[in-house]
């Protein structure tokens, strides 16, 4: 027989075993005790530029930012409310407020929403066509560090965008939820259904939770409404004007990106350049379709002399 065999085997000492256990057990009791008292925390995430369109769209009857108001402080108050009677016994880090800003200098109504408390505004860019750039991964960015480090529990998302369902994807995979909020469509969706699909729960604010914070401006009026309208001439001068002030503002890079869709504007700068002409005849341009057209060929012309 294998000496191995007839050595004597170490006796189990069952009760150091025991002490040990009861000591474990009373760490993780003390451990869940602790992780009990500590209060869930949740965040709301608003993509500014979706909130303005959809809004907009929904209360006003136009995206366009420059046709009504948005009472900001008084939205992201609802928001707030809404997240506090859902998370009732979540405490909320901050509101984080995704927007677009030309060279991302903020504007003065950007700075007024980066002054409430709770809040912080998060800039990404504008490019030639008025669309937002880089705002889906500031997005991204921070949805996935505040999980990545369990600062939030939950995670309120208002947005629309299917470039953000690798945030909510990335906010999961550390154990966060993430809740889709949207606003009521006009007509059809306004939110990707891939997004749809990944979050955990879905909500929309409906026409008469958005009209308090939207107020359509009143279309101006001028007092030489009556006189002869301007020649083509003097309209497409001024929109030459206009094209060297939007090229100095904007620079070679957003002319570059401009000049691919010649001979069309985009719906954003067609609209600007024609409240700026306005403004300089002092008369409105809408229903003269031939001086609007005027007005696009003295825009483009600069623009091409220019590249």
């Amino acid at each position: 027989m294998d000496d191995a065999e007839n050595a004597p085997q170490p006796t189990v000492d069952a009760a150091g075993v025991a002490a040990r256990l009861e000591r474990t057990n009373a760490l993780l009791e003390r451990m869940l005790a602790e992780v009990a008292k500590t209060p869930s925390t949740h965040a709301i995430f608003v993509d500014a530029g979706y909130v303005y369109a959809s809004a907009g769209l929904l209360v006003a009857g136009t995206e366009d930012r420059r046709s009504f108001d948005l009472d900001a402080e008084g939205l992201i108050e609802a928001f707030i409310d809404t997240a506090r009677t859902i998370f009732a016994d979540s405490r909320l880090l901050r509101v984080y407020w995704y927007d677009g800003a030309r060279r991302r200098i903020h504007t003065p109504e950007q700075q007024a929403v980066a002054e409430l408390p709770d809040v912080k505004v998060r800039l990404g860019n504008l490019n030639a066509n008025n669309q937002q750039k880089g705002v889906d991964s500031l997005i991204r960015s921070d949805l996935e560090s505040l999980a990545r480090h369990r600062a939030i529990s939950d995670a309120a998302l208002v947005g629309g965008d299917e470039d953000l369902v690798p945030a909510v994807e990335a906010a999961q995979g550390y154990g966060a939820r993430v809740h889709l909020w949207g606003v009521e469509a006009a007509e059809g969706r306004n939110q990707a259904e891939p997004l749809l699909w990944e979050v955990d729960s879905q909500r929309s604010f409906d026409l008469d939770f958005c009209r308090p914070y939207i107020t359509r401006r009143p279309v101006t009026t001028y007092e030489n409404e009556g006189a002869p309208p301007p020649s083509r001439d003097e309209v497409r001068f001024v929109g030459a004007r206009i094209a060297a002030t939007w090229l100095g503002e904007r620079g070679s890079e957003a002319l570059a990106d401009l000049l691919p869709g010649y001979p069309y504007l985009p719906g954003a700068v067609d609209q600007e350049l024609l409240v700026e002409a306005e403004a300089h005849l002092q008369r409105s341009l809408r229903g003269h379709a031939v001086l609007r057209r005027a007005l696009r060929d003295g825009f483009w012309q600069h623009l091409q002399s220019q590249y």
